[in-house]
Order: C-alpha cells, then structure tokens, then sequence
C-alpha cells in the first residue's frame, strides 16, 4: 500500500490507541467478555497483532519509501510526535497482546479460586457468619 494514496492515518492510531485501551480496561472490571479463556485469549492476541501492524507498517513505509519522507511533514517537531504516536500504538497492541496471552494461558481454577478468596476476605469485613463456604476453590452454599 502506498504511503501517499493512504496518507499519515492519524486518527486511525487515536482510534486503535482508544479500542485497545478500552479492550484492556474491560479485562480490569469484568473478568471475561466471552465466559471462556481461551476464546478471549484468541481475541486479544489477535486484536492486539493487528494495532501493532498499522505502527510497524508505517515504519516499513518510512524505511523503504524514506527518500520522500521530507515532504510528508512540515517540521522536526512533526517527525517526533508522528514517532511518538506510532510508538503508543504498538505499546498499546503490545499491553493487548499480553492481555490476551494471560488469558489464553489462564487455568479456570485459579479465576475460581480469585473470587472464593474475595468472597471470604468480603465475609471477614462484615464479620457476620458466613452462609456459603468456599470448598477446593469453589463457592459452595
């Protein structure tokens, strides 16, 4: 794809910087999107290989096809910040990624175990008997 018919897609990199922040942020709040690891690992992964290719082709582009790079940008000050963005993206691509990997290689025992371990710490705050116990890291009762 040409550099020139495609141009410096910068709101394309604000909106893959924007889904990939939201995606990893979902992850905080909600444990799951789809109720299975593995399905949400794929996801991630794959999500988060395609925001880093819009940064590494633009680096390619401007590696192979740099002799008219100049003309792209009006000023140094121009050069860095379209650097800096395209340096953000892959950051972002490359949290997803890791989120999406976490996930894919996730045992189901211990997201069990995570909220039985938060149900009795909940339980030890309200100092009240608890009516359901917690049995091989499942919330039993």
């Amino acid at each position: 794809m040409d550099q020139h018919r495609r141009g410096r897609n910068i709101k394309t990199l604000w909106a893959l910087v924007l889904l990939g922040v939201t995606y990893s942020g979902l992850f905080y709040y909600r444990y799951t999107l789809t109720g299975a690891n593995n399905v949400d690992g794929i996801i991630g992964v794959v999500f988060g290989l395609y925001i880093c290719s819009h940064p590494a082709a633009n680096a390619v582009d401007m590696l192979f096809f740099g002799r008219g790079a100049r003309r792209w940008f009006s000023s140094r000050r121009s050069v860095i910040l379209w650097l800096a963005l395209n340096m953000l993206v892959l950051l972002v691509g490359w949290i997803v990624i890791f989120v999406g990997t976490t996930r894919l290689i996730a045992r189901t025992e211990a997201v069990s175990l995570s909220v039985c371990v938060r149900h009795e710490a909940a339980q030890e705050m309200r100092e009240s008997p608890s009516v359901s116990t917690c049995r091989n890291g499942l919330l039993v009762g």
